[in-house]
Protein backbone atom coordinates (compact mmCIF):
# COMPACT_ATOMS: atom_id res chain seq x y z
CA UNK A 1 0.00 0.00 0.00
CA UNK A 2 1.24 3.29 -0.80
CA UNK A 3 2.27 6.01 1.59
CA UNK A 4 1.30 9.11 -0.31
CA UNK A 5 -0.87 9.80 -3.25
CA UNK A 6 2.01 10.47 -6.37
CA UNK A 7 1.52 13.64 -7.52
CA UNK A 8 -0.50 14.15 -10.78
CA UNK A 9 1.93 15.74 -13.97
CA UNK A 10 0.78 18.38 -15.86
CA UNK A 11 0.30 18.20 -19.39
CA UNK A 12 1.36 20.78 -21.61
CA UNK A 13 -1.47 22.31 -24.35
CA UNK A 14 -1.06 21.25 -27.86
CA UNK A 15 -0.22 23.34 -30.28
CA UNK A 16 -2.82 23.99 -32.74
CA UNK A 17 -5.92 23.81 -30.16
CA UNK A 18 -4.07 24.68 -26.62
CA UNK A 19 -5.93 22.03 -25.40
CA UNK A 20 -4.00 19.70 -22.61
CA UNK A 21 -6.45 16.49 -23.66
CA UNK A 22 -5.65 16.35 -27.08
CA UNK A 23 -1.86 16.45 -25.60
CA UNK A 24 -3.06 13.48 -23.44
CA UNK A 25 -5.32 11.55 -26.58
CA UNK A 26 -1.96 12.08 -28.68
CA UNK A 27 0.22 10.92 -25.70
CA UNK A 28 -2.29 7.68 -25.76
CA UNK A 29 -1.70 7.12 -29.53
CA UNK A 30 2.04 7.34 -29.57
CA UNK A 31 4.15 4.79 -30.27
CA UNK A 32 7.58 4.19 -29.33
CA UNK A 33 8.20 7.58 -28.23
CA UNK A 34 7.25 8.72 -31.64
CA UNK A 35 5.85 11.91 -30.08
CA UNK A 36 5.75 14.39 -33.88
CA UNK A 37 4.57 11.15 -35.66
CA UNK A 38 1.48 10.83 -33.62
CA UNK A 39 0.86 14.81 -33.52
CA UNK A 40 0.69 14.50 -37.51
CA UNK A 41 -1.27 11.18 -37.54
CA UNK A 42 -3.38 13.29 -35.08
CA UNK A 43 -3.77 16.93 -36.86
CA UNK A 44 -3.91 14.76 -40.53
CA UNK A 45 -7.25 13.13 -39.07
CA UNK A 46 -8.97 16.26 -37.72
CA UNK A 47 -8.28 17.91 -41.26
CA UNK A 48 -9.93 14.50 -42.92
CA UNK A 49 -12.69 15.17 -40.33
CA UNK A 50 -13.32 19.13 -41.14
CA UNK A 51 -13.27 18.24 -44.99
CA UNK A 52 -15.74 15.47 -44.30
CA UNK A 53 -18.20 17.16 -42.10
CA UNK A 54 -17.88 20.60 -43.02
CA UNK A 55 -18.19 21.58 -39.20
CA UNK A 56 -15.09 22.17 -36.07
CA UNK A 57 -13.07 19.36 -35.98
CA UNK A 58 -12.43 19.99 -32.42
CA UNK A 59 -15.60 20.75 -31.14
CA UNK A 60 -16.16 16.77 -33.30
CA UNK A 61 -13.69 15.13 -31.74
CA UNK A 62 -15.33 16.25 -27.93
CA UNK A 63 -18.35 15.32 -28.96
CA UNK A 64 -17.35 11.86 -30.02
CA UNK A 65 -14.76 11.42 -26.54
CA UNK A 66 -18.13 11.98 -24.66
CA UNK A 67 -20.05 9.40 -26.59
CA UNK A 68 -17.16 6.96 -26.23
CA UNK A 69 -16.59 7.46 -22.31
CA UNK A 70 -18.53 5.13 -20.13
CA UNK A 71 -20.38 6.00 -16.51
CA UNK A 72 -19.89 2.45 -15.41
CA UNK A 73 -17.78 -0.32 -15.50
CA UNK A 74 -18.31 -4.12 -14.03
CA UNK A 75 -15.29 -5.22 -11.31
CA UNK A 76 -14.66 -8.64 -10.72
CA UNK A 77 -14.41 -9.39 -6.96
CA UNK A 78 -14.39 -12.64 -5.17
CA UNK A 79 -16.78 -12.98 -2.18
CA UNK A 80 -17.05 -16.74 -0.83
CA UNK A 81 -15.70 -19.02 -3.69
CA UNK A 82 -17.79 -17.81 -6.12
CA UNK A 83 -16.61 -14.26 -8.83
CA UNK A 84 -18.86 -11.64 -8.79
CA UNK A 85 -18.98 -9.33 -11.32
CA UNK A 86 -19.78 -5.77 -9.43
CA UNK A 87 -21.09 -2.44 -11.48
CA UNK A 88 -18.94 0.41 -10.10
CA UNK A 89 -18.98 4.17 -11.17
CA UNK A 90 -16.06 5.42 -12.79
CA UNK A 91 -13.58 8.71 -11.86
CA UNK A 92 -13.59 11.26 -14.28
CA UNK A 93 -9.86 11.05 -15.20
CA UNK A 94 -10.57 7.46 -15.54
CA UNK A 95 -13.65 7.75 -17.53
CA UNK A 96 -11.62 10.05 -20.03
CA UNK A 97 -9.03 7.84 -20.45
CA UNK A 98 -11.00 4.81 -21.21
CA UNK A 99 -12.75 6.70 -23.94
CA UNK A 100 -9.50 7.80 -25.34
CA UNK A 101 -7.75 4.40 -25.46
CA UNK A 102 -11.23 2.53 -27.17
CA UNK A 103 -10.90 5.57 -29.29
CA UNK A 104 -7.67 4.64 -30.19
CA UNK A 105 -8.05 0.87 -30.02
CA UNK A 106 -11.11 0.51 -32.73
CA UNK A 107 -9.42 3.09 -34.99
CA UNK A 108 -6.53 0.71 -35.26
CA UNK A 109 -8.83 -1.81 -36.08
CA UNK A 110 -11.19 -0.33 -38.42
CA UNK A 111 -10.28 -1.01 -42.41
CA UNK A 112 -8.89 2.19 -44.24
CA UNK A 113 -5.49 3.45 -45.98
CA UNK A 114 -3.31 4.81 -43.15
CA UNK A 115 -4.07 5.55 -39.38
CA UNK A 116 -5.06 8.93 -39.89
CA UNK A 117 -7.99 8.14 -41.88
CA UNK A 118 -8.70 5.42 -39.55
CA UNK A 119 -9.00 8.16 -36.87
CA UNK A 120 -10.97 10.11 -38.74
CA UNK A 121 -13.42 7.35 -39.67
CA UNK A 122 -13.87 6.68 -35.71
CA UNK A 123 -14.00 9.93 -34.85
CA UNK A 124 -16.99 10.94 -37.08
CA UNK A 125 -18.78 7.55 -36.49
CA UNK A 126 -18.47 8.13 -32.76
CA UNK A 127 -19.47 11.82 -32.99
CA UNK A 128 -23.17 10.73 -34.75
CA UNK A 129 -22.98 7.88 -31.88
CA UNK A 130 -22.37 4.53 -33.52
CA UNK A 131 -19.19 2.82 -33.95
CA UNK A 132 -17.47 0.09 -32.81
CA UNK A 133 -16.04 2.53 -29.81
CA UNK A 134 -19.63 3.34 -28.84
CA UNK A 135 -20.76 -0.23 -29.30
CA UNK A 136 -18.08 -0.97 -26.03
CA UNK A 137 -19.72 1.03 -24.17
CA UNK A 138 -22.63 0.31 -24.51
CA UNK A 139 -21.93 -3.30 -23.88
CA UNK A 140 -20.41 -2.17 -20.80
CA UNK A 141 -23.30 -0.10 -19.25
CA UNK A 142 -25.48 -3.30 -20.64
CA UNK A 143 -23.47 -5.43 -18.87
CA UNK A 144 -22.88 -2.81 -15.29
CA UNK A 145 -27.11 -2.98 -15.58
CA UNK A 146 -27.40 -6.64 -15.71
CA UNK A 147 -25.07 -7.32 -13.01
CA UNK A 148 -26.84 -4.19 -10.65
CA UNK A 149 -28.11 -7.35 -8.15
CA UNK A 150 -24.61 -7.75 -6.58
CA UNK A 151 -24.24 -3.53 -6.43
CA UNK A 152 -24.79 -3.79 -2.68
CA UNK A 153 -21.10 -5.90 -2.18
CA UNK A 154 -19.16 -2.26 -3.73
CA UNK A 155 -16.70 -1.23 -1.37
Amino acid sequence: MRKRKPKARIIAPDPRYSDPMVTQFVNNMMWRGKKGVAFKIFYDAMDLVKDRTKQDEHATWKKALNNVMPAVEVRSRRIGGATFQIPTEIRAKRKVSIGMKWLIKFSRQRSGKGMAEKLASEIIAASKGEGAAVKRREDTHKMAESNRAFAHFRI
